[in-house]
């Protein structure tokens, strides 16, 4: 076995304290190269058994990782001439058998192992760790789809749990300002190394513990996110202090955890899991523009209904409007068929008492002389009694009769449109008496005549649209084409009953 001093010549003592000692004195360069001398010359030939973390490919073709157990790691390179022949791809959570040397590398003091060939060792420890606890987990149910929680359509305060120096937290930002700007709380916490799942997890449960009407605003959606990294980086959100603090968490939470193809264990109890930070800030908010867009459009949409409803429902009135009868005409028909119901029961009360009369004289005829004295008393008391009878069945009737001609009376009052001119309403009147119902009707310069409750007056319209006096309507001995005058009744004085037009 090669010594240090062996494989070493020192300078010449320069120091006296160094002569009297007798200690070798060596430079950084020197002392290097004799421990990458004996590194080679012990370890020149070596099989490592590790897991393999942190790999990358240079650009230049030669590949760096880090074997490791549980205990310790060891840092590897394989030339890129090697890496050609490998019969196994290296990549991160493999656990390999690394056959090669061990040499050091002087410009940063450590010393790692050239690997000339690979083969499988097995599934990871860390993998197979990750495996039994994802099973565990599981079974409790903290993964199961019926505990997932909708996202809410647009948060008013979002919480970001995530470190405050990483370029996650900017990428966030820039996004929910890009789609719709929210309010957004950050709890700063480590993302990886001792203690960052236990700040991971105290920042989900303090979110959850913000009171609602408290002086911090409490978020409506929680962000968990951290940039991508080997296995053993993200492996603070595989952690159960994390996953069981992302499950028991009321508020809903997006796990944005590494990089698309990275999977930790608290994407599954998170509500949803994004592939990237930025993508769970697209997942938060939709896109304000857009939602712009869809709000104009609906109200052009139901504005465009409405019109239609409104010009439907006008022409439906129309159409319903032209099938009723016209309001003159119909009192008029009542006021006919009122005066002949009131004819034909004066005929009636005649008639009838007529024929009693009749059949009175008839029975008078027919009593005999005899006992003419006492059939005579009984013929004016029964004469007596049938004029009782008559007189009431009389008032009988024509108190019916009364009733009804009230209550045609009072249909009447209420068909007639002087109703309407007694609550304040006028009836405009063309000079031949026809009214005059729309704009168009109402030429400038035309003589119409305003007929209120209590009388007309007489207008002119005017190019401006007000009304002006002109000269008086015509008398009601105009007459209209087509329509026969009416010719008003006297009233009679001895007629108790009066008239009804």
């Amino acid at each position: 076995m090669t010594t240090l001093s062996q494989a070493a010549t020192p300078k010449g003592p320069t120091d006296p304290a160094a002569t009297a000692s007798n200690v070798p004195e060596f430079s950084v360069t020197e002392i290097s190269q004799a421990l990458k001398r004996t590194v080679e010359g012990e370890f020149g030939h070596v099989r490592v058994r590790g897991e393999i973390s942190g790999f990358k490919q240079a650009a230049s073709g030669h590949l760096y990782m880090t074997l490791k157990d549980d205990q310790s790691v060891l840092d590897a390179v394989c030339w890129r001439g090697t890496a050609g022949r490998l019969s196994v791809q290296p990549e991160d959570g493999l656990e390999i058998i690394a056959t090669g040397r061990l040499t050091t590398y002087p410009g940063r003091s450590k010393y790692q192992i050239v690997i000339e060939s690979v083969e499988h060792a097995g599934e990871g420890a860390l993998l197979k760790l990750l495996e039994e606890r994802r099973r565990q987990l599981a079974a409790e149910g903290l993964f199961d789809a019926e505990r997932k929680r909708d996202l809410p359509f647009l948060p008013e305060v979002i919480g970001v749990v995530t470190s405050p120096t990483g370029a996650v937290i900017r990428d966030i930002l820039h996004r929910l300002a890009d789609r719709f700007p929210r309010h957004v709380l950050l709890w700063p916490v480590l993302v990886q190394g001792d203690g960052a799942a236990t700040q991971v997890a105290s920042a989900i449960s303090g979110f959850n513990a913000i009171p609602e009407d408290g002086p911090v605003p409490r978020p409506d959606l929680l962000i968990v996110a951290r940039g991508g990294g080997a296995l053993e980086d993200l492996w603070a959100f595989n952690e159960e202090v994390v996953v069981r603090a992302a499950a028991a968490s009321e508020i809903p939470l997006i796990s944005a955890v590494g990089h698309e193809t990275d999977t930790t264990l608290i994407d599954f109890a998170a509500d949803r899991r994004a592939p990237t930070p930025t993508a769970a800030a697209e997942m938060a908010v939709p896109v304000r523009a857009e939602l712009l867009a869809q709000v104009t459009d609906d109200s052009r949409r139901m504005i465009g209904a409405m019109h239609r409803l409104v010009e439907e429902r006008r022409l439906r009135l129309e159409g319903l409007g032209r099938g009723l009868p016209d309001p003159r005409r119909v009192i008029e028909t009542g006021a006919q068929r009122l005066d002949d119901r009131v004819e034909r029961l004066g005929n009636a009360i005649r008639g009838w008492l007529r024929q009693k009369g009749q059949q009175l004289t008839l029975a008078g005829s027919r009593v005999q002389r005899r006992s003419l004295d006492e059939k005579i008393a009984r013929g004016q008391e029964r004469i007596r009694d049938q004029a009782a009878r008559m007189d009431h069945l009389t008032s009988r009737r024509l108190a019916d009769a009364g009733s009804r001609l009230d209550a045609a009376g009072a249909l009447l009052n209420s068909l007639s449109y002087e109703r309407v001119l007694e609550r304040g309403f006028a009836l405009v009147q063309s000079p031949d008496g026809t009214p005059v119902t729309t704009v168009k009707d109402a030429r400038p310069g035309a003589q119409v005549a305003i007929r209120f409750h209590d009388g007309a007056a007489p207008a002119r319209i005017d190019g401006a649209g007000e009304l002006a006096p002109a000269t008086p309507p015509p008398t009601s001995s105009a007459k209209r084409p087509g329509v026969r005058p009416t010719r008003r009744k006297k009233p009679d004085p001895d007629d108790s009953q009066g008239s009804l037009l």
